[in-house]
Order: C-alpha cells, then structure tokens, then sequence
C-alpha cells in the first residue's frame, strides 16, 4: 500500500534545487573578488614604478613589470635614514615569533591542563578570573606595562614582546581547556593504572591527542606576532632591532617622494610567509578550528 504526498509537501523539482547553489557560488565569487581586489592591488603596485603609481586613472597591469623591485626592497637606501637592513628585520622578526609561538604553546597548554583535568580548591575561580582578564583593553595595560618594563631595564630588547608569553594568555588557555576536556578521562585512569604520573600523562597521552588544537594556537600566534606592529613601535628603539612590520615604515617618506613601488614590493614579501604557511597547513588549521568548536 503506497501513501500519497500532498502536493505543497513534495520538495520542489531538480531546476529549482540548482538555482540555489548557483546563486550561492556567484555572491561567494563576487565577495571573494572583493576580499582579494586589495592584494591585487598591492601585487600589482609592486610591479609598476613611481609614474605609474601616482597615476590618476590607476594602471591596472603595469607596463613594463619591474620585477626589479622585489631585489631592490632588499638593499633599499632611504634619504633620511640610509640602508634600510631588511633581511635584519625579518631576522629579528623569526627570532621573537620562535620565542613567542614556544612561550605560548607550552604555558597555554600547561595551564589549561591544569584546568581541565585535575581537581583543586578554587579551580573555577581563578579560570573565571582568567576569562575576566579578556574584557580589560590593552590600553589601560600600556602605561603601566611600559613602565614595568622599563624599571627591568628592557625597553630596546626584544625581552617585552617575548617573556609575556611564557605565562599564558585568557584566550589560549580557554581554548586548549575546551579541547582537554572532550578527551575521555577514562585514558588518563588507564595510564594511572599503568603507573603514569600526572607529568607523564601530559606528554604521553593529552599532548599527542591535542596536536590540531595546538597548531591552532601556534598558528595564531605566528601570524598574530609576524604582523605586529604596536609591540614594537613601544618597546624597540634601536633600527638594528626592529621587526618587518616596523621596518616598513622607513621605505615611506615623511617629506614626499615615496617609492611606492619599492614600498609595496617589501609589503609583498613581508605577508608572503604568512601566505605560504597558511596554504600549506589549512588543511590541520581548519581541521584544529572544526575539532575545537564542535566539541567544546
């Protein structure tokens, strides 16, 4: 015995089940032009010289290609302040995101496991009060950090933008803390019952488990630390220690004459590792986001 489907319950026909996706994909292409006209731009403006990017209408493909001007950005020599050292900048720039990534992985990671998966008094307390901690902006913080660090004597050191990390941020330890405890406790009795202290149970069975949520974390704080530009613009004073995103600024002119086109190309090869790195674990970062916000 066959039932019948009313007529207003049935789906709709195949065309109209076609129409949507169709749709969809055309505002996402339309977004994603839009979303990516800004590196084109950028791309392209490092490829053209001065004429041709002062001019009004804009050049859309430059002609001819300078090429030339991504060698150039490396041995750039500014009027006022003389050879800009590029290649320092982005050694400086490896060296406090090396520091800051390790800082952040092992104290984050550290902190959270103390909060997910052991049993102490005052425990919801004080991760409430870490969460508290998210909701004062950084500008409160700046004077008096400053001054902090000042009477260490480290202002000019690169000792303010990486010894913070080393002891967790609300942010990190929230989402490591969520990842710890969608982890069966039942693993952590196991490896008790094979004689397994709390130390060896970290390193043994939760961090091997946690490997997307951390390169999650270690993602973030690369990119986070390679494009900053406010830790430096305060703490650094001397050019020799300057960061990539700091250096920037020394290839734009105060008084006019700006090479944009050496500007843009040195703006091109400074987002070019975050690029590359990204396309080459989206893969685990998506995998860590997804992991990380479903079982939370």
């Amino acid at each position: 015995m066959t039932t019948s489907v009313p007529t207003k319950l049935r789906p709709k026909g195949r065309l109209n089940g076609q129409r949507n996706p169709v749709l969809v994909h055309l505002v996402l292409i339309a977004v994603s032009i839009v979303m990516v006209f800004p590196l084109f731009w950028l791309l392209t403006t490092a490829l053209k010289g001065n004429a041709q990017a002062m001019k009004v209408p804009p050049v859309w493909i430059p002609h001819p290609m300078l090429f030339s001007n991504f060698p150039r950005a490396f041995t750039y020599e500014s009027k006022t302040l003389g050879y800009i050292p590029f290649l320092v900048y982005g050694r400086n720039t490896l060296i406090i995101a090396t520091l800051v990534v390790s800082g952040t992985v092992v104290s984050n990671s550290l902190v959270a496991y103390a909060f997910a998966r052991l049993n102490w008094p005052g425990r919801n307390f004080l991760f409430a009060a870490t969460l508290a901690t998210m909701m004062i902006p950084f500008p409160v913080l700046m004077v008096p950090t400053f001054i902090l660090f000042q009477r260490l004597h480290w202002i000019g050191t690169f000792r303010p933008l990486w010894v913070p990390a080393w002891f967790g941020s609300a942010f990190n330890i929230f989402l490591l803390r969520q990842f710890f405890m969608t982890i069966p406790q039942e693993l952590s009795e196991a490896a008790r019952i094979d004689g397994c202290n709390e130390w060896t149970i970290f390193r043994e069975v939760i961090i091997p488990l946690a490997k997307p949520a951390l390169a999650v974390v270690a993602l973030f704080t690369f990119m986070g630390v390679w494009n900053d530009f406010l830790g430096p613009l305060i703490y650094l004073t001397n050019q020799n220690t300057f960061t990539l995103s700091l250096g920037l600024q020394n290839y734009s002119s105060q008084n006019g004459g700006t090479e944009f086109g050496l500007l843009m190309a040195a703006s091109t090869i400074v987002i070019a590792p975050i690029i590359v790195l990204f396309f080459f674990t989206q893969k685990l970062f998506i995998q860590g986001i997804a992991v990380t916000g479903l079982k939370g």
